[in-house]
């Protein structure tokens, strides 16, 4: 395993990070502590969840993913091998209305609350990143394009916002805090306010990035870089799609895109197209294709992790190894030249 500075901190995170949101509907419990116990025993010492998941949302198994955890933690008796990182929902009144009504703020006690109850059902009395998990402002994120302004004046000022996760800091229940689907404004604001007022500094950034949605690269990557904020990158494989399986109409029983068809980000023409061209390369240089690309993500300077997610053991073995893979000059090149005969067809 290769390891990482989570931003400015001195904390070592590994190259490779657990994803979580599977567990507790694709995933028992079972399953999920079996993840758990094989990617320490890998040298895997960074696990990310949140109270949103298990996905896809839904209000009966709202929280489950941090409960799995917390029996795991208090099973195994591992909490200080692990770096445990976990977010708060942003609002969203016409797809999860069963968080906080849909209307979350990013204010003192919508943070405290989901903070108390996120510590509750992982069963520590810390965690040691605390991500806000999407703007409370309108931006675009998911996958949306062309911005629309909107009258935000009501938004939680970021100050206040600020503010409130420093008195979580100085209570000892957050060590670091990041962000996630954030925007190059977003960030510098954060950055910005943050050393005006002595308040916490983002060290990280959990954003979408793997090879048929590259648009990190374009303003957030420097800011990752110059300001020591790390991209933590999560769908690597564009929900499994890059490992080629749903190729050709295929999706496989039991499968994300077989039990969740409404996710459909990674499934338009231009994208099954570079898909195809990105598997037939790795099987040109005898490479397996999800390694493949979860090598290329490995290896860019602005990250400071992977975040891999599996809903079998095989997978979880088989990503976990693509810490080993280094991809070869030649390979980096035709890389480079599908994406700019494809660039970004699933942003």
């Amino acid at each position: 395993m290769q390891y990482r500075n989570l931003g400015n901190t001195e904390v070592q995170v590994s190259v490779i990070c657990l994803g979580t949101m599977t567990w507790g509907q694709q995933n028992t419990q079972a399953e999920a502590f079996e993840q758990m116990d094989y990617a320490l025993t890998e040298g895997v010492n960074f696990f990310d969840t949140a109270e949103l998941y298990s996905i896809p949302p839904k209000a009966e198994t709202y929280g489950r993913t941090e409960a799995i955890i917390g029996e795991w933690i208090k099973t195994r008796r591992q909490r200080d091998k692990i770096v445990l990182a976990t977010k708060i929902a942003g609002p969203g009144t016409d797809w999860i209305p069963h968080i906080r009504s849909g209307r979350t703020t990013f204010n003192r006690k919508n943070i405290q609350s989901a903070l108390n109850a996120s510590l509750k059902r992982l069963q520590t009395d810390y965690v040691d990143l605390y991500q806000l998990h999407w703007p409370e402002r309108k931006a675009n994120f998911f996958g949306q394009l062309g911005y629309i302004p909107e009258d935000d004046r009501q938004q939680t000022s970021f100050v206040e916002t600020l503010q409130a996760l420093d008195e979580q800091v100085r209570a000892g229940k957050i060590r670091y805090i990041g962000l996630s689907n954030e925007t190059p404004w977003g960030v510098m604001q954060f950055l910005q306010l943050a050393q005006q007022h002595n308040l916490p500094r983002v060290v990280s950034i959990q954003n979408p990035y793997n090879l048929l949605n590259r648009s990190y690269e374009i303003g957030l990557a420097e800011i990752s870089w110059r300001e020591t904020v790390g991209l933590l990158s999560y769908s690597p494989l564009g929900f499994g799609t890059l490992s080629g399986k749903y190729l050709d109409n295929r999706k496989p029983p039991g499968s994300r895109l077989d039990l969740f068809p409404q996710y459909t980000r990674y499934s338009n023409p231009n994208t099954i197209c570079a898909i195809q061209r990105y598997t037939s390369l790795a099987k040109k240089h005898r490479l397996d294709p999800a390694q493949m690309s979860l090598a290329y993500v490995n290896s860019r300077p602005f990250l400071t992790s992977t975040i891999i997610g599996a809903t079998t053991i095989e997978q979880l073995k088989s990503n976990i190894n693509s810490i080993k893979l280094s991809l070869s000059v030649e390979v980096l090149e035709e890389i480079e030249k599908i994406h700019q005969d494809h660039p970004n067809p699933s942003p």
